[in-house]
């Protein structure tokens, strides 16, 4: 089965709009269509920026919704241990932590719309993908 870790703003965007590629992606995890990585510090910043002004205004959900959400997905995925430390992207190292996770839960993909992430394109035989493109791989997958 494939193993991805999903950038926050592809998850923040799949609850945003519903209908868009990234909550096809959601589907298809619920659907078992891929293994879903997460680490506690990826986990606790789709909470926070779930709790953002304006992120809150659109969504709407109440406090209740919004852990519930977080408590599925962390029931949906496997969560890695969050031990490795590494220092790739000196632009924005907080997003070094979808690389630690990745490679800590043995992903074969990285999935984010973060020009940071997908400027490398591969890192360490992951690649990096827009939602659209993992899309396009979950489905080519549905047909073998």
């Amino acid at each position: 089965m494939i193993r991805a870790v999903l950038d926050c703003n592809v998850v923040v965007s799949a609850i945003l709009s519903p209908k868009g590629i990234p909550a096809k992606i959601l589907t298809a995890l619920e659907a078992e269509q891929f293994q879903l990585l997460l680490s506690e510090p990826i986990l606790e910043e789709i909470g926070r920026v779930l709790h953002y002004g304006k992120i809150a205004k659109r969504h709407r959900w109440s406090e209740e919704k919004l852990l519930a959400f977080l408590e599925d997905l962390a029931h949906l995925a496997s969560l890695t241990l969050g031990k490795l430390k590494l220092v790739v992207i000196k632009d924005d190292p907080q997003d070094d932590r979808y690389l630690e996770c990745a490679i800590e839960g043995d992903a074969e993909y990285v999935v984010s719309g973060d020009q940071h992430l997908l400027n490398l394109k591969e890192y360490k035989g992951i690649q990096i993908l827009t939602p659209r493109a993992f899309l396009e791989v979950l489905r080519e997958q549905m047909k073998s």
